[in-house]
């Protein structure tokens, strides 16, 4: 089902004294409505039934809420408005629905020429994300080339009887095959230890760009840029996910799948520069943020900055 959001959620600090330029979120964020000015939407998706059908540990259904919470009292730095459209639920196990109807708010939003951010929920979010993402794409003259880059400890190409947040993208490659499109997919931060050799044999049959976290360091920055340069210049848009459990456990505990080893977020944002500047990011969300296991509110603040980045741009 859908839900807007009680907008009690965006509090924060009030500096009346400092005047015009002393802004927050929680002052500046706007309910979506039709007419909006182009910008950034804020999507909700309140499930975890796909992390449940994956065996993992649920308690990402109250993501999307503490996200923005922890959003309501940045600073406010932001060229472009910043609207919140509500959210989906998920009602026990109806998760193909509910994707669908996420689809539905993804592909309205983008409709309307915002940029829609998409706030999880368990990576299940990824397969309701790219249905709106394709719809709006098929409804065009000329479909655009997609680029999908997941920064994920998990491939998320599973074979399975049923769908579950680590099926995604297998579902996705389906999806362009069927509609003969290209699949273009990376996922930086892959865990060995975490995929299986089917995985990688899949990923490999598929075509997929891949990183290791061993072989996402910072010393490696310079090589890893070059190679998402060369990914962007293949693609007309970009679809981005950002899966909380790339991070090490230590910076991002609240997640389904804590990280042993994880990608350092310094270089997960010197990232984002480089694809916020290549002007083809047209989706975003973020996945697996569990706030049953956040300690002191590690993972949502680190969520937050997130969404506060990409919203700021370049």
């Amino acid at each position: 089902m859908f839900q807007h959001t009680d907008f009690k959620l965006w509090q924060g600090r009030v500096d009346d004294e400092e005047g015009e330029r002393a802004l927050r979120w929680h002052q500046q964020v706007q309910a979506l409505q039709a007419g909006a000015a182009p910008g950034f939407a804020l999507l909700g998706f309140a499930c975890d039934a796909g992390v449940a059908r994956n065996q993992g540990r649920t308690g990402a259904k109250a993501g999307p809420d503490l996200i923005r919470k922890a959003l309501a009292n940045l600073a406010w730095h932001h060229p472009q408005p910043v609207y919140d459209g509500g959210s989906v639920v998920c009602e026990g196990d109806a998760l193909e629905a509910s994707q669908a109807l996420l689809g539905t708010h993804v592909a309205t939003a983008m409709a309307a020429r915002h940029t829609p951010i998409v706030l999880g929920g368990g990576h299940e979010i990824a397969w309701g994300s790219w249905q709106g993402l394709a719809a709006h794409a098929a409804s065009l003259a000329q479909p655009p080339r997609i680029g999908i880059l997941n920064f994920d400890a998990h491939f998320d190409l599973r074979q399975a009887a049923r769908a579950s947040s680590g099926t995604p993208f297998r579902q996705i490659a389906e999806d362009c095959q069927a509609r003969g499109w290209p699949f273009h997919y990376a996922c930086l931060g892959v865990a060995e230890t975490a995929n299986t050799q089917a995985l990688f044999a899949r990923a490999e049959s598929l075509g997929v760009w891949w990183r290791t976290d061993q072989q996402m360091l910072a010393s490696q920055l310079p090589a890893i840029r070059a190679q998402l340069e060369a990914f962007l210049t293949e693609v007309d848009w970009l679809y981005l996910s950002i899966d909380l459990d790339v991070l090490p456990a230590a910076v991002a505990p609240g997640v389904s799948a804590p990280a042993a080893h994880g990608v350092e977020l310094p270089v997960i944002e010197a990232l984002l520069d480089d694809i916020l500047r290549s002007g083809k990011l047209k989706l975003a969300d973020l996945a697996e943020f569990n706030p049953q296991h956040d300690q002191d509110h590690r993972t949502a603040k680190v969520a937050a900055r997130l969404v506060w980045l990409l919203a700021r741009g370049v």
